[in-house]
């Protein structure tokens, strides 16, 4: 028996949504592992902030200033930092959420959340798989939710968007194997991140989340930055098609 490598070292990783919460702890675990990153997040200044923390610990930092639904874009914008590399990884974590009940739901938000969480990453996906093909090998890592899995109390489009990702990860992966591409998920529970950050100020709310949550506390961002580093890394090359929920234990009993 030996300890699989765990090690990123030389490989070029991209991390969607890579300045804050839970993209920021992703693509910091990847330089600490060894990887250089490119970021792709709207706000150039935080761009800023984030590659300068990847070059303190002496890997490279790619910026993409974009909007996630601007993927064609992005996939020049991709092409040309590359610079004919191959990317190793490739995290779809960038995400929204408008928390409206069902029957108060607007087109406009529908189309938002769809484009946002759903339809690029599929393309993304698509655009990464296409890269990947050629070298066969790769992984790319989509961050769902455990409400892609379990009902949650509102967000019904936002949990649509990540169950969808859930079943995007077990095609991909079942249609690429064949070039040795890992496709697996992460479906994290809470996270102190901006999309949560609101809530979690809410003190019943946080009671009524912790409840359900046999742990009894909200999850630390480096505690779910490592499942993606070994989703990433060697340690998980058996591993494709899979949702790897780091939950605390929420979905033994749902929410």
């Amino acid at each position: 028996m030996y300890l699989p490598d765990f090690r990123l070292d030389e490989q070029l990783a991209v991390v969607t949504g890579g300045t804050k919460g839970i993209g920021r702890a992703i693509a910091l675990s990847f330089a600490q592992s060894g990887a250089d990153v490119i970021l792709i997040a709207r706000n150039q200044k935080h761009l800023e902030t984030v590659s300068k923390e990847i070059e303190s610990l002496g890997r490279r930092a790619y910026v993409i200033a974009e909007d996630i639904s601007n993927y064609k874009v992005i996939k020049e914008k991709v092409e040309t930092v590359r610079d004919g590399r191959t990317i190793d990884v490739w995290v779809n974590n960038a995400g929204m959420n408008i928390r409206s009940e069902a029957e108060d739901v607007t087109e406009d938000e529908w189309e938002q959340i769809i484009n946002t969480n759903m339809k690029s990453a599929f393309f993304l996906s698509q655009y990464a798989g296409s890269i990947m093909k050629k070298k066969k090998r790769g992984k790319i890592i989509n961050i769902s939710s455990v409400g892609g899995h379990m009902a949650l109390r509102t967000g019904v489009v936002y949990a649509m968007t990540k169950s969808a990702m859930i079943q995007m990860t077990k095609n991909l992966a079942l249609e690429w194997g064949k070039y040795q591409i890992n496709v697996n998920a992460i479906g994290p529970w809470y996270f102190p991140t901006s999309l949560t950050e609101e809530l979690l100020q809410d003190d019943d709310y946080v009671q009524a989340i912790l409840e359900r949550t046999p742990l009894k506390r909200i999850g630390k961002l480096e505690e779910l930055s490592g499942a993606a580093v070994f989703l990433a890394s060697d340690a998980g090359n058996y591993m494709t098609g899979q949702t790897l929920f780091v939950d605390g234990g929420m979905t033994i009993y749902g929410f």
